[in-house]
């Protein structure tokens, strides 16, 4: 199985589902099954770090997201990943726009996993103050709990 994980420019929310989703695969049993990455949709980032403060917030959960750099979403991604997960309904509708007809796997929202959360998007952080930035993680963890469940009930 391998999941990829996609926000606007994969230096807040998109990274931080990569690395809560992988901790949640790992305490479920599955770390040896699943391949997980992180794209953006935008090229802005490309090749840098993720943003200093979604560093920051993820490691105050034990999250190390400073190893990880940008990159963006391509074609080539829908043949590889089994699943591409989208982290809000405007990333999504792009992700629609270049997913090819041949693709058989899941496109979706995120937080579809996890309907008891009564959202289906994560918010964007980027520039925004410190509340922001806990609440996209809240909502990670629970998703990426909620998927690691799943995953390891098939």
């Amino acid at each position: 199985m391998r999941i990829l994980f996609v926000c606007l420019g994969n230096i807040c929310r998109s990274p931080t589902a990569e690395v809560a989703f992988r901790q949640a695969a790992t305490q479920a049993g599955l770390a040896d099954r699943i391949e997980i990455a992180s794209a953006g949709t935008g090229d802005w980032h490309v090749g840098k770090p993720p943003d200093p403060c979604a560093i920051s917030h993820a490691a105050r959960r034990g999250y190390d997201l400073k190893p990880l750099r940008a990159r963006q979403v391509g074609a080539g991604d829908f043949s590889h990943f089994d699943w591409i997960l989208a982290l809000d309904a405007s990333v999504l509708e792009t992700l629609e726009t270049i997913r090819p007809s041949t693709f058989g796997g899941r496109l979706g929202l995120f937080l579809d996993v996890a309907p008891s959360l009564g959202t289906r998007e994560v918010p964007d952080p980027y520039g925004k103050g410190p509340e922001v930035y806990e609440r996209a993680l809240d909502l990670i963890e629970y998703a990426s709990r909620a998927l690691a469940a799943e995953l390891a009930r098939r």
